[in-house]
């Protein structure tokens, strides 16, 4: 068996635990810049990508999960 290498100058992207494997995957990343890049992992993960802030994306996330989004 072997280890995949990864680029450290590329983001590490994680898919979000509601894609289920149903093939609708978005995926999240963690960059050094304090941003969080999140894109279309099936559409396009070569892709562009948007890039939030991480205050930005923490209110995003914690609306989401109240319910207000």
């Amino acid at each position: 068996m072997f280890a995949v290498q990864h680029d450290p100058a590329e983001p590490m992207w994680r898919s979000s635990s509601y894609s289920s494997g149903n093939g609708q995957c978005v995926e999240v990343a963690e960059d050094p810049h304090g941003t969080v890049p999140v894109r279309d992992g099936k559409a396009a993960p070569v892709g562009p990508h948007l890039s939030f802030g991480g205050g930005a994306w923490t209110s995003f996330v914690a609306a989401v999960r109240t319910g207000r989004l």
